[in-house]
């Protein structure tokens, strides 16, 4: 019952289970008397696997795959991701297939963000959001509906279409400071870095570590869609209002 990394922590012994367990305990949205204990895996990178479970025009439900997106993670938290990842078409084949199957068990109509762990062509499921994800965000540029929009049409059974427009990227923007009432400096400079936007989330406290907003960026590959992200979110900096 956790999320964005929130209750978790490694143990390399023993004497670290009852401080993890007890902090699993603090962290998780309820304090059910269990926990998810899990092992370490040798990967190569990380994707979310945008699935849609949505109506097509004869009245059935299907499966409809975004190109998978790769993303950084610090501390349990997204900070950067991209649309396409590249990876074999083996793997690719073995990603839709493992989504496929989780989003058929939990049925019903939307957008989930299936996260999967990739190894040249092994592919291991790591977890599942039942909504529009974080990392998905970059769909807000990539692609020609974007991951709220997917879900949205899901749900009220109109038409989707998962296709992708042109590589793009996101990259966080954070509060840097604890404080209530902020305003934002830079957003000029920020968008002046091209092809890229801004989104602020409207939050009205900032934490060091919050996430307060992101920039999305196109380019003419994922590598420069990437620089464009990452500079223009350096540019945007909040300040006490």
């Amino acid at each position: 019952m956790s999320s964005s990394g929130k209750g978790q922590s490694l143990l390399k012994g023993p004497d670290d289970v009852k401080k993890a367990w007890d902090y699993a305990a603090a962290g998780g949205r309820v304090n059910s008397g269990r926990v998810i204990v899990e092992g370490f895996i040798d990967f190569e990178y990380e994707i979310t696997l945008l699935t849609v479970r949505a109506r097509d025009a004869g009245g059935t439900v299907q499966t409809y795959f975004c190109d998978p997106i790769g993303h950084v993670q610090v501390s349990g938290d997204y900070v950067e991701s991209w649309q396409p990842q590249a990876m074999s078409p083996l793997a690719l084949q073995r990603s839709r297939e493992i989504a496929g199957a989780v989003t058929a068990n939990l049925g019903g109509r939307g957008l989930f963000g299936v996260e999967l762990f990739v190894k040249g062509d092994e592919v291991w499921f790591s977890e599942v959001s039942p909504r529009p994800h974080d990392t998905g965000l970059v769909t807000l540029c990539s692609q020609r509906f974007s991951e709220f929009e997917l879900h949205a049409r899901a749900i009220l059974g109109l038409p989707v279409d998962v296709s992708l427009r042109e590589p793009g990227a996101s990259a966080v923007i954070y509060g840097g400071m604890d404080e209530a009432g902020i305003a934002f400096e830079g957003l000029a400079d920020a968008l002046a870095v091209p092809r890229t936007d801004i989104r602020l989330f409207g939050k009205p406290e900032a934490f060091v570590k919050r996430r307060m907003g992101v920039a999305v960026a196109n380019g003419a590959d994922v590598a420069e869609a990437r620089e464009r992200a990452k500079r223009a979110a350096g540019k945007v900096k909040p300040v006490k209002e």
